[in-house]
């Protein structure tokens, strides 16, 4: 472990009245000090216990002031290589000024020393030093906070990839494709799917407002609030009211977000439709047709007792729905403005040959124009295609 300076004031110089001058000067102002006798001594001494600041002869035999500056500043140990050196010279020229600074130093003295500039600069650069180690102090603990933060967000991406459904459903005459692609390590967007009472298969999806894990948070809630809505009812109307009465009870109208479910009778084709402020279902009719089912309602958690309003379509076989999130509208720049649901219905085509190709087309066709760009918001969706 690197060892760390103290706030010791290491006075180096090969002439022992000056050093004991220094020494004498600067203790009965109130500094700790220490001497060395010459460069070699110096170089060992601060490597021992590092000072918070070298005085430093810049002529001496053997190895000097100059010199040890240079190894000083390529010590691998960062401590050692960042601690301020004076160099104190007898030349008043200004090429030992560069040389000095060149070598490294942070501050030159001429002799015969002033002590009242030397006691300025000597406070000048404490102050600095102790900044500097604040900085360092702050600097590291913004990397363990960074740190914490990246291991509570993975934890966080963990759980909410546990709630996403995995494995798509498998059905006779039905094919299901689906996509979550959160801006950062988790989202606010969520969807699933869970079989109802009366046989129909309830499709869901959300949108909490915001991003991360306060996002994330909700939408865990948000599934657990959809399944348990399907065990007391079979209505989508009533499933809504149950999720915004249970949603608002337990925020109190400060945080709400979108929804829309569709229960699905895979028998009939027949599709329930109930919206929460979310953007409208896309049903492509072919030929350039497009149904768009609008949500009637606010979003779950503003209103205590809104009325959810359900709409049915018939899907045919080749026909499919769309069930997102508004980030599948993508990013506005300078060629394009933010797709419609209505363009997205255009894009489907009834001759796809599978729901992966349909969501694969949309994706296309909503992902940044230079597909570097990050995402502007968290993207969820999905399709369901009648193949029989």
């Amino acid at each position: 472990m690197p060892q760390k300076a103290d706030g010791e004031i290491l006075v180096v110089d090969d002439d022992p009245l000056t050093r004991k001058i220094l020494v004498r000067t600067l203790t009965s102002a109130g500094y700790g000090c220490r001497s060395s006798e010459n460069g070699i001594t110096a170089w060992n001494d601060l490597h021992a216990r590092p000072p918070g600041l070298i005085l430093l002869d810049l002529e001496m035999p053997d190895l000097d002031g100059a010199e040890l500056v240079r190894r000083l500043r390529a010590d691998k140990n960062r401590t050692i290589a960042q601690i301020p050196v004076i160099m104190l010279t007898g030349h008043s020229d200004e090429q030992s000024e560069v040389l000095c600074l060149e070598a490294g130093a942070d501050d030159f003295v001429t002799k015969p020393i002033n002590t009242t500039v030397l006691r300025a600069r000597i406070e000048t650069h404490v102050r600095l030093r102790l900044m500097r180690d604040q900085l360092r102090t702050q600097n590291e603990e913004l990397e363990a906070w960074r740190h914490n933060l990246e291991r509570d967000l993975a934890a966080a991406r963990l759980t909410q990839q546990s709630l996403i459904p995995q494995k798509l459903p498998t059905l006779d005459g039905w094919d299901i494709a689906a996509v979550f692609r959160p801006v950062i390590e988790v989202g606010g967007d969520i969807y699933g799917w869970v079989p109802m009472k009366d046989g129909r298969m309830l499709f869901w999806i959300a949108d909490a407002t915001g991003h991360g894990a306060s996002a994330a948070l909700i939408t865990t809630l948000t599934k657990l609030l959809f399944h348990y809505g399907t065990v007391e009812d079979d209505a989508p109307t009533q499933i809504m009211q149950a999720v915004n009465n249970d949603f608002r009870g337990i925020f109190g109208g400060r945080s709400f977000m979108t929804a829309m479910c569709v229960a699905l009778d895979f028998d009939t084709g027949r599709a329930s439709i109930v919206g929460a402020g979310h953007p409208p279902l896309v049903v492509p009719r072919g030929d350039g047709q497009v149904e768009l089912i609008p949500s009637a309602s606010p979003p779950l958690g503003l209103v205590e007792f809104p009325q959810f309003v359900e709409t049915t379509v018939e899907l045919g076989k080749g026909q499919s729905f769309l069930l997102y999130t508004d980030g599948l509208f993508g990013a506005p720049n300078k060629d394009r403005q933010r797709l419609t649901p209505q363009q997205l219905g255009e894009s489907i085509h009834l001759s796809e040959p599978n729901a992966e190709t349909i969501l694969k087309k949309v994706l296309r066709l909503s992902a940044p124009a230079n597909g570097a760009d990050p995402l502007p918001d968290d993207v969820a969706a999905v399709v369901v295609l009648r193949t029989e």
